[in-house]
């Protein structure tokens, strides 16, 4: 149950279209169900203002369709599922309405829902091979209701491609910044913008950059104020962060 469902239980009850016992049980049948395997969580949508997200990566693909099958039984109209392979998208989309990303193993099930985040969300990328990290990020801002612009292949080796688009950088409420090799894009951008940057290390580099531990420290030691940095190649933790902050309405 999200949010505004809840909202709306509640307007139901005090307008006296809904009696207490039948809201008291709608709320009863909200917490999670016991699958064996897995235990989905209908409460995390009331509790953090985002449902849950189902992660692809060492599950089965009928453990996923389970899964999600409870989710849509349950009445969540979006579906988001990351690290989703190729077997797992074939097998799920049989029975369900499932659109699969190849390109960064996203699969959402339902209709992405309209925007009403403050502003929008700007991803950027240093290369063309960051692309997969940022389209789960964009994927997963975009299934959270956000207005996302991509900026792909604006790094340092070319730095007056991204100048190019300083309009876009100057008027975002969130960046999320992602690069491999030595990561300086975080910090540019970072220098840049007045709103939070979140800085993305991905694992595309050659041998020194040890998979992306060296972006991933050149980032954590950013000399530019408000940039944050999540896990190598976490497209998704920068992506549902941006959603937070974008969502976020001074009381």
């Amino acid at each position: 149950m999200e949010q505004k469902e809840m909202r709306s239980l509640l307007e139901d009850v005090a307008a006296g279209s809904l009696d207490v016992e039948r809201a008291m049980l709608r709320l009863r049948e909200a917490p999670f169900e016991d699958l064996g395997f897995a235990k989905p969580d209908h409460h995390r949508a009331l509790r953090q203002g985002i449902a849950e997200v189902i992660y692809g990566a060492g599950k089965t693909p009928d453990q996923i369709r389970q899964i999600a099958l409870h989710m849509c039984s349950c009445g969540q109209k979006t579906i988001l599922i990351t690290r989703m392979s190729g077997e797992a998208a074939e097998w799920v989309g049989r029975e369900l309405s499932l659109h699969y990303d190849e390109l960064s193993h996203v699969g959402i099930i339902g209709n992405l829902p309209e925007p009403d985040g403050i502003g929008r969300i700007v991803i950027a990328t240093g290369g063309t091979s960051d692309i997969p990290v940022a389209e789960e990020a964009a994927h997963t801002a975009e299934a959270f209701g956000n207005e996302v612009v991509r900026l792909y292949d604006v790094g340092v080796a070319g730095i007056h491609r991204l100048f190019a688009y300083r309009e876009e950088i100057m008027t975002a409420r969130v960046i999320i910044a992602i690069a491999g090799m030595e990561g300086a894009l975080a910090s540019v951008i970072g220098g840049m913008a007045d709103c939070p940057v979140i800085a993305v290390p991905t694992s595309v580099g050659y041998g020194a950059s040890f998979g992306g531990l060296s972006a991933l420290l050149s980032m954590l030691n950013s000399c530019a104020s408000g940039v944050s940095v999540v896990n190598i190649d976490n497209g998704f933790g920068a992506g549902y962060l941006a959603s937070m902050i974008n969502h976020m309405r001074r009381q």
